[in-house]
């Protein structure tokens, strides 16, 4: 197939352009430059049958006043811009893959999960965020499946190439108290996903895309010590933390008990369900 997958420059993006380049998909990956106007976003969308919308400006970074609203314009105003470029088109993409994160969800220790049936967001920015995100996302032509994002985690990217640093110096602890629940999906996981969404065009809503054991983040901190052979050290204050991202802190202590119930009512089977079989493959090389 013909697939556009837009914003799909960063971690995810490339991971993800390989994979289905190595399936035989005819693969276009685009940055920001594909919202300079509607019509150059109207051309792209021209002959593609699956577009991925996947843009959005870096969540893991320090978060002021200025950056919040880049966080939310790159998601919601580009959206928007798609939902009106793929009205002036013929010929519309037979699928439609969007995604979101699960900050959407109220937070919850671990043992008190939530799954694709609640239907309560978070009040806080994550949550405001995510829910214009997603309902920017439903006005999209063909209706889409919106997948929810846990941590991901590889190697190359994302939240675990910001962490190994510390833990390889042996001062990587848990973040504040480490009671915060975690969840978090590994990359070839997360792969697999968006594989069995383009097997099956029939699904929209929102799916979550997280293993199916999340665990207190200090648990996963020492996971991650004992993968190393580092020693599990000091917490880092959440001061420290407020000093480091700003209200971008809230990203590290957010409580999120996620599962993905659709996917595993659909028995999908995740290679790597538990954070220790992932740590190892990852950080095997």
């Amino acid at each position: 197939m013909n697939i556009l997958l837009l914003g799909g420059t960063g971690f995810v993006g490339k991971h993800l352009a390989t994979a289905l380049r190595q399936d035989g998909h005819q693969v276009t990956q685009t940055g920001r430059t594909a919202f300079k106007s509607l019509e150059h976003l109207t051309s792209l969308l021209q002959g593609q049958d699956v577009v991925v919308q996947m843009s959005g400006a870096n969540i893991g970074q320090r978060w002021n006043e200025s950056y919040k609203k880049q966080l939310y314009t790159s998601r919601i105003d580009t959206t928007q811009l798609l939902a009106q470029a793929l009205k002036q088109l013929a010929t519309p993409p037979k699928q439609m893959i969007a995604v979101s994160a699960i900050g959407i969800y109220p937070q919850k220790p671990c043992g008190e999960p939530l799954n694709e049936d609640c239907r309560d967001t978070d009040p806080g920015f994550l949550g405001q965020l995510g829910q214009a995100w997603e309902n920017a996302s439903q006005q999209l032509s063909p209706t889409p499946l919106i997948l929810r994002f846990g941590v991901v985690l590889g190697k190359d990217g994302g939240a675990l190439q910001k962490m190994l640093p510390a833990f390889k110096l042996g001062l990587g602890g848990p973040v504040a108290s480490g009671e915060q629940c975690f969840s978090w999906v590994h990359i070839d996981d997360l792969i697999a996903a968006f594989k069995w969404a383009l097997t099956h065009p029939e699904q929209t809503g929102a799916l979550n895309v997280t293993a199916p054991q999340p665990l207190k983040q200090k648990d996963f901190a020492r996971a991650l010590a004992k993968t190393l052979n580092r020693p599990y050290g000091l917490p880092m204050p959440e001061l420290m933390l407020k000093l480091i991202f700003g209200e971008g802190a809230q990203v590290l202590t957010h409580s999120s008990c996620v599962l993905p119930k659709r996917l595993q009512d659909q028995n999908f089977v995740f290679q790597y369900p538990d954070a220790e079989s992932a740590l190892k493959q990852i950080l095997a090389n």
